[in-house]
């Protein structure tokens, strides 16, 4: 009897926790939320087209692309690619979600021409934005589609790092070829490196001889802007077919002097606004300002950040100047009319405060021309007032006063410019200046040496940089050495670019299309070099080893790792 009991008991018990493991089961659902299953991460699809993919003898006007879900356009202006280039851009339809795309041609095609349209990344399903990668519709208006292709990569000639959405293009070499057609017309075949290659293939080509060419197209009318574009280009014409890797180097070409219309900055300073980079610290031009047959006293310098002179001359009371603008065969005159207008005053700054670091020279800035220095009247004492020996020296061009001197660790100076000291262009002088001064220790700083080896030839110009690269903060020239040392760095993690100065006026020069030549070869190290407080660097670098952009990306990816480790352990 007591073993039915407790039977009985134990069924009931199964019973009890059955119903309860239901009700949790319930309550959970209750609680939960419908996902809607895996998310898609699928491409759309190209079901049909109208003329079919790869259609020969085409000779419509019309194309439809039919999909298997709804698409969308992304950045259609910058991913298609079209090649070759049409004059007239074909009108793509519609611009909201659907699954049939409609590509209207207006322009009158080519005969006997492979036509290609690449998508690149912008055909993406409306939801979830999954896109097709590098979708082409390709047609030929010949009995065959041309299948000939070349590739090569693209990099920065003097840059660390290359632009996005380079184009990439071939122009025919025929009777009619010429060097100036690059300005003038579209190329036969063209290509882009999009957003994130660094690559490029041109595909669907014919046999021939071409012209290769890069562009960073900002103005994308697939012509060069001097003014605006970097160019790359092969001094020798390709034929097709080719199995060569090739390489094309970026550049800003430097365009010869244009002077404009000076403009008046105030009653004794006009702005010469020109065109054209000019390296005007080693060679000025000449200008000349005059008033009727008289000429006016002048000093040019520079106005920082812009693209302009600074002319400055003696208040003079006139309705209107003249100006001459020579260098090498550029000759340029103006007349232009002036008002009287409040005059620049003198006006010193100091452009360190505080702290001076070792390799800094205590810096002056002036308002106006500087054109006087009386050194008896400036005094530099240490903290314990001894006098320091110093020297001064005055850059005309950049209105800087340079004051250098022997610098102590942990010490303390004062230097004062008594009236009279400085005298500008307008015989104003100085009242009193005094700044003060500090020093680290050497512990604060460190010290970088480089070893070079397999340098090609000499001179060359090393430069340790920013992270970047576009800023930079020591410099080294050297004709034989290969050893280089940068002492008493501030502590930071640096680029090293080594410049090739094949003409010898130690700096980066730019090539030129026309005259087809390159620019000076410039080598940046693949590491980043890190120099922290109190430490001594010493580096070897090959520069037999090209510079890679992924390889950089992974050591610098390798070196935050191991950074957190440590402070992790730390």
């Amino acid at each position: 009897m007591q073993s039915n009991l407790e039977t009985v008991m134990l069924k009931n018990n199964f019973r009890y926790i059955a119903f309860l493991l239901v009700f949790l089961m319930l309550s959970c659902a209750k609680r939960g939320s419908i996902t809607g299953g895996l998310k898609d991460t699928l491409a759309p699809v190209l079901k049909y087209s109208s003329p079919k993919n790869m259609s020969t003898n085409f000779e419509g006007n019309e194309i439809i692309l039919g999909f298997d879900e709804y698409v969308k356009l992304k950045n259609l202006n910058k991913q298609l690619i079209i090649s070759p280039p049409m004059k007239h851009e074909p009108l793509i339809l519609p611009t909201t979600a659907s699954k049939v795309i409609t590509i209207k041609i207006k322009d009158t095609l080519q005969p006997n021409t492979t036509y290609s349209f690449n998508f690149g990344q912008s055909i993406a399903d409306n939801n979830e934005g999954n896109a097709i990668n590098q979708f082409k519709y390709i047609f030929s208006t010949g009995s065959y589609i041309d299948s000939l292709s070349i590739s090569g990569q693209i990099k920065d000639a003097y840059e660390k790092n290359v632009d996005n959405f380079v184009s990439v293009m071939l122009y025919e070499v025929n009777d009619t070829y010429k060097d100036s057609l690059i300005y003038k017309q579209s190329p036969r075949y063209i290509t882009n490196t999009l957003d994130s290659l660094r690559t490029f293939k041109l595909e669907n080509l014919k046999a021939g001889k071409y012209l290769l060419v890069a562009l960073k197209d900002k103005g994308a009318n697939n012509r060069y802007n001097p003014k605006d574009d970097k160019i790359g280009f092969l001094k020798h014409y390709i034929t097709v077919p080719n199995d060569t890797v090739f390489e094309l180097e970026l550049f800003k070409e430097t365009l010869p002097l244009k002077a404009f219309k000076p403009i008046q900055a105030s009653g004794n300073r006009v702005y010469l606004p020109y065109e054209g980079k000019q390296n005007f610290k080693l060679s000025k031009p000449k200008i000349v300002l005059k008033h009727n047959n008289d000429v006016l006293e002048t000093i040019v310098t520079a106005f920082p950040k812009k693209d302009s002179l600074q002319v400055w001359f003696k208040p003079i009371k006139a309705d209107s100047l003249a100006m001459e603008i020579s260098k090498d065969n550029y000759n340029k005159k103006f007349t232009f009319k002036i008002k009287d207008q409040k005059k620049d005053t003198l006006n010193i700054t100091a452009l360190q405060n505080g702290v001076l670091n070792f390799r800094d020279k205590f810096t002056l800035e002036s308002a106006t021309p500087l054109v006087k220095f009386d050194k008896s009247k400036i005094r530099l004492v240490n903290k314990d007032s001894v006098a320091v020996d110093f020297t001064t020296e005055y850059d005309e061009f950049e209105q800087k006063l340079y004051v250098d001197f022997k610098k102590e660790p942990v010490d303390k100076y004062n230097i004062t410019f008594f009236p009279g000291a400085l005298t500008d262009f307008y015989e104003k002088t100085n009242d009193t200046l005094a700044y003060k001064l500090t020093t680290k220790e050497y512990a604060d700083y460190g010290n970088l040496v480089l070893n070079l080896r397999n340098v090609k030839r000499y001179p060359i110009i090393v430069e340790i940089t920013n992270k970047k690269g576009d800023v930079v903060l020591a410099s080294a020239y050297s004709e034989e050495s290969t050893k280089i040392s940068f002492d008493l760095l501030q502590p930071e993690a640096f680029t090293v670019r080594i410049i090739y100065d094949d003409n010898k006026n130690k700096m980066y020069d730019a090539g030129n299309f026309l005259n087809k030549t390159y620019s000076e070869e410039v080598f940046y190290y693949q590491k980043e070099v890190d120099v922290r407080t109190n430490w001594d660097v010493d580096e070897t670098i090959d520069l037999s080893v090209p510079f890679n952009p992924e390889v950089e990306k992974k050591l610098v990816d390798k070196k935050k790792k191991e950074d957190a480790k440590k402070r992790k352990a730390f």
